[in-house]
């Protein structure tokens, strides 16, 4: 309409070509949008069959001090996400500092001394790789404390090899695990469908492997969560999807209640477990943000895909593409050139309601050893289901983009991006 382009070009100095090229990819892609309405849709009635069925009340809100005795409100909590990952148990808590804690905490509950564990899908996400061991020199890594690992490498499609899995499985294997998300990789996310042929095929090499999922940024990006395939465990970040961008912080763990009562002794301590431990206040913004979470993952969905339908139609390819089968909120576009990763990235920043007179520049993050440059103009810090960019400082220079609150939020920065490209002379937008 002619007051949207006539705010922006005041407002923000953008040219009417970049709004009309990208509102022509937007009607491009409206049979796309209805299929990731529907998704959420089913995930919102669940969400609310799981808070009714637990006779969610008002008083649940309130906290207790100390030692966080007789929390019904952080019991009522792990019960919901039971109810909703249908598991047996689940350890969600704020004292959980990040996706990575929270997937260090469930492989420690089923790893001892000696035992072999094997990543199903490669290489795991940067942060977990020190945990493991596969980089840097810490002495309290898997490996340095007396366990074996390998890797599975995938397929030249980026796919899972399952006719290789058995290849990786030794006598002593007593874990296996599945990264669902694309990670700093240059592959897609997996599908639920997928995850669930290497679930089957390892139960059939043997059925007393446990197996883990790491679910960070996949929560309800589909009707049905890895939990339900036969998994063991599974492990995410409140401050992604599920947080509904309204979790402070915090991380969930899921599945079977035996490696639930493992996990919350190694969070606190055996004898104490889940008994024990304060929410802060906390549990009206992780329920609230979970009710909201599967819209807010619908229009991070739906802000991803215009980005990479815009991006493949400039000549760059995306990661999934426009087309693909989507099971993350994370896209990863091949840039090809850091002058463009940096400026992908500022224009992220400037396009944030949050420090958005910042410049966001590479730096030495903790965890990677390529400098990063990430945009996080966020009201929760760190928060990936809030609109964000990062990426390493290498080539080929990928971006992964994520997350947004709003779809017309993620529009506006989309559009402000490419106008700043196309300025600049980065690209070119002929429309």
């Amino acid at each position: 309409m002619a007051e949207y382009n006539r705010l922006f070009e005041e407002e923000y100095g953008i040219k009417e070509k970049v709004i009309n090229f990208v509102n022509q990819r937007e009607e491009e892609l409206l049979k796309r949008f209805k299929e990731f309405s529907d998704v959420s849709q089913y995930n919102q009635v669940k969400i609310l069959k799981a808070m009714q069925e637990e006779d969610l009340k008002s008083t649940d809100f309130n906290w207790t001090t100390g030692y966080g005795y007789g929390d019904i409100g952080r019991d009522k909590v792990e019960r919901i996400f039971s109810r909703i990952f249908k598991t047996e148990d689940s350890l969600v808590r704020p004292n959980i500092v990040s996706g990575t804690h929270a997937i260090t905490i469930a492989l420690k509950s089923v790893l001892k001394h000696g035992d072999h564990f094997v990543s199903i899908t490669s290489t795991p996400y940067d942060t977990l790789q020190k945990v493991i061991g596969l980089r840097g020199n810490s002495e309290d890594s898997l490996i340095n404390s007396g366990l074996e690992y390998s890797e599975v490498p995938l397929l030249e499609d980026n796919k899972i090899d399952i006719s290789n899995i058995k290849n990786y499985i030794k006598d002593n294997t007593t874990l296996a695990i599945l990264q669902r998300s694309t990670g700093y990789s240059n592959r897609r996310a997996f599908t639920v469908s997928e995850l669930k042929e290497a679930v089957d095929e390892v139960r059939k090499i043997n059925p007393d492997i446990k197996i883990f999922v790491d679910n960070c940024y996949g929560e309800f990006t589909e009707i049905i969560e890895p939990s339900e395939i036969g998994i063991d465990i599974m492990a995410g970040s409140l401050i992604k999807n599920p947080g509904g961008g309204l979790a402070y912080t915090g991380g969930y763990i899921t599945g079977d209640s035996k490696l639930i009562e493992k996990s919350a002794n190694i969070l606190t301590a055996p004898g104490i477990g889940k008994d024990c431990g304060l929410t802060f206040g906390m549990t009206r913004q992780i329920l609230q943000g979970l009710f909201l979470s599967p819209k807010i993952v619908e229009d991070a969905l739906k802000g991803a895909t215009l980005f990479a339908k815009c991006f493949e139609d400039l000549g760059f390819s995306s990661i999934p593409s426009s087309t693909d089968k989507r099971s993350d909120i994370v896209t990863a576009i091949k840039l090809g050139d850091s002058e463009i990763l940096e400026t992908f990235c500022k224009y992220i920043q400037f396009s944030s309601p949050v420090d958005s007179q910042f410049t966001p520049i590479p730096w030495d993050m903790p965890g990677y050893d390529d400098q990063v440059i990430m945009a996080a103009g966020d009201f929760i810090e760190g928060s990936s289901i809030e609109l964000s960019a990062d990426g390493p400082m290498r080539e080929p220079y990928y971006v992964y983009f994520q997350g947004g609150l709003s779809y017309y939020h993620i529009k506006f920065a989309l559009i402000n991006l490419l106008n700043a490209l196309d300025k600049n002379k980065l690209i070119e937008i002929n429309y």
